[in-house]
C-alpha cells in the first residue's frame, strides 16, 4: 500500500510498533556489583553504551527475550531478578516511523565472560554499579537505575 499524504507534497510515513527486551546484568547481587554494558560507535565515531537488548522473537516472553538478547550482546547468561522498566520512543528508518518499547529487566550473572563478538556490539565491559550512570549515553536508560536498589531489596 503507498504512504498516504498528510499535506501538499509531504508523504506520511507508515507507522511501525516494535517491542524489544533486555535488561542490566550483574556480576552479583549486591549494591558493589559490577554491570556489563555494551558499547556502539556512532557515525562520528563516539562510542555510546548502552543496556543489551533486542527484539522479542515469535513465542518468547519479554523475559525470555531479555535473557537472550543480553547473553548474545554480552556473553553472559542470568536469571533475571526483577524488572527495572519500560522505555518507549518514535524514531525513523526505512521509510516508517517505528514506535518501540523496550521492557528492561535486573539480571544476575550465572555463567559465561564478557564477549563482544556479536555483529551489533562493537565493546562490552564491567563497569561498577555506581560508575553506570555516568556511562550511559540515554537518559531513559539512567532513569532504570533507580530500581535496582528496589530489585535487590526485593530478592535478598
Amino acid at each position: 500500500m503507498p504512504p498516504s499524504r498528510s499535506a501538499p507534497g509531504r508523504t506520511r510515513l507508515r507507522r511501525v510498533e516494535e517491542t524489544s527486551a533486555g535488561g542490566l546484568i550483574l556480576d552479583q547481587r549486591s549494591a558493589n556489583a559490577y554491570a556489563a554494558l555494551i558499547g556502539r560507535l556512532d557515525r562520528s565515531g563516539r562510542m555510546l553504551w548502552s543496556l543489551p537488548k533486542g527484539h522479542i522473537e515469535a513465542g518468547e516472553t519479554a523475559e525470555q527475550a531479555a535473557v537472550r538478547e543480553v547473553g548474545e550482546e554480552t556473553g553472559l547468561t542470568g536469571r533475571i531478578l526483577g524488572r527495572l522498566g519500560t522505555i518507549d520512543f518514535w524514531f525513523v528508518a526505512g521509510g516508517a516511523r517505528i514506535h518501540k518499547t523496550v521492557h528492561h529487566f535486573l539480571l544476575v550473572r550465572l555463567f559465561g565472560s564478557l564477549s563482544d563478538t556479536d555483529v551489533e556490539v562493537d565493546a562490552v565491559t564491567w563497569v561498577p554499579l555506581i560508575e553506570v550512570a555516568d556511562r550511559l549515553a540515554y537518559a531513559d536508560e539512567r532513569r532504570l537505575l533507580d530500581e535496582v536498589p528496589i530489585v535487590l531489596a526485593a530478592t535478598a
